[in-house]
């Protein structure tokens, strides 16, 4: 017994150093190692991509492990099928190259599931032996393993750099380069181009179209991955969902203008729509919160001319009403963030109009732009100004920053539950991923409608954990 209590002690003892200054300086001070991430790889964003485009197959020129982690982790985030194949390489291929893997499974993913398209991307394996996927394609059309004429996009989506947003962009870019029809000139087809950008709610791009179609606007969501993340249940299974149409991708470049609606997560296409391809774009902070929605649709009025409807002014006042009624829940509370670029600029600009304390923002994935964009955004508003943002960061340094500085509440997705566990705090789940709730992916949370359901989720936290711990004689009917 008395080993038992010794061990213990010395438990004990090792987790209230790991909550000391002196720990946070150490686990700062680390290089080599990298402890729960708030990202993932290339990838993982590329077939996001390709899973948009209507008839398209996903196909990882790489291990089947690969493919098989990608599919399940988004099946589990959205509890929805998800296809996708791979060449399966293995050890020969890392030794030969995977040039005959490539053209046996192009044969038998073309036979077997007989996609209208192929979004071809690679892993850690073939880009580490300079495997050249532009010239294994054509050899395979030679041999007559795909029809001359069938489609195929591909993109260079190496694991050991960048991260899921880093392959979104190179996957998008790589479909209008490989199948977008050449710009004709001046002419356009009058079709606003929406690019969502990496965003796993379906409910977001739902919203999106909504909020554009009540403008009058003629678009085009580019790559729409709605049906896919959030079908309906026929009881029949069906491989492909409708997307964005083949004929839409192949009249893209033909666009009156492209709409991006994050920025980090599409910098490279946005480069090549807006510099190589000539065509007007912008480019707008992700649409979270009343303000960020009040900039998306002025843009929207400025890029087609056309009005926003007495509908949406209406929406705006009942968002502006919710945040009125529930800022007290809000207002002086202190935050930790973690996630996405463009997820944290609209979150970090939705907490300062409601009057919350960014205190630590994490950004795995974050680059120095990033940086300086999101300090701009607190030096803004007098709220910000405990705000730090922490790029290139995990989720341990996290949990030393949590415990020697601590905050009311983190925001961010499922990874960080046992760092909130182990600062007593509630954890508020948005972003990617959310294997242990069920539909956050189906409420939006951007536009008006977006903010009063952020609004109503931290606000109801707050409140439910003061009811858990909140006094006998504090506890009330009315909060």
């Amino acid at each position: 017994m008395s080993t038992a209590n010794n061990c213990a002690q010395s438990v004990q003892s090792v987790l209230d150093w790991m909550a000391t200054e002196e720990y946070k300086e150490k686990n700062f001070a680390r290089e080599a190692l990298v402890i729960n991430p708030a990202r993932t790889c290339q990838p993982f964003g590329a077939m996001l991509c390709a899973l948009g485009i209507e008839g398209c197959l996903p196909f990882l020129h790489g291990s089947q492990g690969c493919a098989a982690y990608f599919r399940s982790c988004l099946t589990r985030h959205v509890r929805e099928p998800v296809p996708m194949v791979s060449d399966s390489m293995t050890e020969d291929a890392a030794v030969f190259g995977g040039q005959a893997n490539l053209i046996e499974g192009l044969k038998n993913a073309y036979a077997t599931y007989k996609p209208s398209i192929i979004g071809m991307f690679s892993s850690c394996m073939a880009e580490v032996i300079g495997d050249d996927m532009k010239s294994f394609i054509g050899n395979a059309r030679n041999q007559g393993a795909i029809p001359e004429d069938f489609p195929i996009a591909y993109a260079n989506t190496p694991s050991f750099v960048g991260s899921h947003i880093t392959g979104f962009d190179n996957m998008l870019k790589g479909l209008l380069q490989s199948l977008a029809d050449t710009r004709h000139g001046k002419w356009t087809n009058g079709r606003l181009y929406v690019v969502p950008g990496f965003d796993l709610y379906p409910a977001n791009l739902r919203e999106y179209r909504r909020l554009i179609t009540a403008m009058g606007i003629y678009m085009t969501v580019l790559p729409d991955f709605t049906e896919a993340l959030d079908s309906p249940n026929t009881g029949e299974y069906k491989m492909y969902q409708p997307g964005t149409s083949m004929a839409e991708l192949a009249d893209a470049l033909n666009a009156s203008g492209f709409i991006f609606l994050q920025k980090y997560s599409t910098a490279g296409t946005q480069k090549f729509v807006k510099n190589v391809q000539k065509i007007t774009s912008e480019a707008v902070t992700m649409p979270v919160g009343i303000r960020n929605t009040d900039a998306f649709l002025m843009t929207l009025q400025a890029m087609t001319g056309k009005s926003i409807p007495a509908e949406i002014e209406k929406e705006r006042g009942r968002a502006v009403d919710a945040a009125i009624d529930a800022h007290q829940y809000i207002h002086g509370k202190r935050f930790a963030l973690y996630g996405d670029p463009d997820l944290l600029l609209g979150l970090v600009g939705f907490l300062l109009d409601m009057g919350g304390i960014p205190v630590h923002i994490l950004c795995s994935n974050g680059n120095e732009p990033f940086r300086k964009e999101m300090e701009a955004l607190l030096a803004s508003s007098s709220f910000g100004s405990e705000g730090r943002v922490y790029n290139g960061k995990d989720l341990w340094h996290l949990r030393s920053l949590l415990l020697t500085e601590p905050v009311d509440m983190l925001i961010g997705d499922t990874h960080g539950k046992t760092v909130a566990k182990d600062a007593n705090i509630p954890l508020a789940r948005i972003g990617y991923y959310l294997p242990d709730r069920v539909h956050l992916h189906r409420q939006p949370i951007v536009g008006y409608q977006g903010a009063i359901n952020l609004i109503t989720m931290i606000a109801n936290l707050f409140i439910d954990e003061y009811d858990r711990n909140c006094p006998e004689e504090r506890f009330e009917f009315l909060r």
